[in-house]
């Protein structure tokens, strides 16, 4: 009896470390929305979008136009002055960082999911 009274507590903290892992720390697997975004906001936010690379991916220097789709299939026009990492022709997701701007979601950052 006295065994299990002693093992209840650390199992109970393992159990509460478990949770918080897994609602905090553990990145979430969905797609973003362009809709969470304000247009009159400039913040920098991060939002994981689907790469659509039939349509092409333009590179003019490090100036690139590209175009990615949310949860919702809303397709938006994402350009920005990036370098964009290796392997990023052949990415499904891909996570950016950046903002509305007008009709389009200006990138500062762009990282493979």
């Amino acid at each position: 009896m006295k065994i299990l009274q002693k093992s209840i507590l650390p199992l109970l903290l393992i159990f509460i470390v478990f949770i918080i892992y897994t609602l905090y720390f553990a990145g979430g697997g969905d797609l973003g929305s362009f809709d969470d975004f304000d247009p009159n906001n400039n913040a920098v936010k991060e939002i994981r979008v689907q790469l659509i690379a039939d349509r092409g991916i333009t590179r003019q220097g490090e100036d690139v136009v590209f175009y990615a789709a949310d949860k919702n299939g809303k397709v938006m026009l994402v350009n920005g002055h990036v370098t964009l990492p290796e392997g990023f022709d052949k990415a499904k997701v891909i996570v950016l960082k950046g903002h509305l701007s007008g009709s389009s979601f200006h990138t500062h950052e762009v990282l493979l999911d």
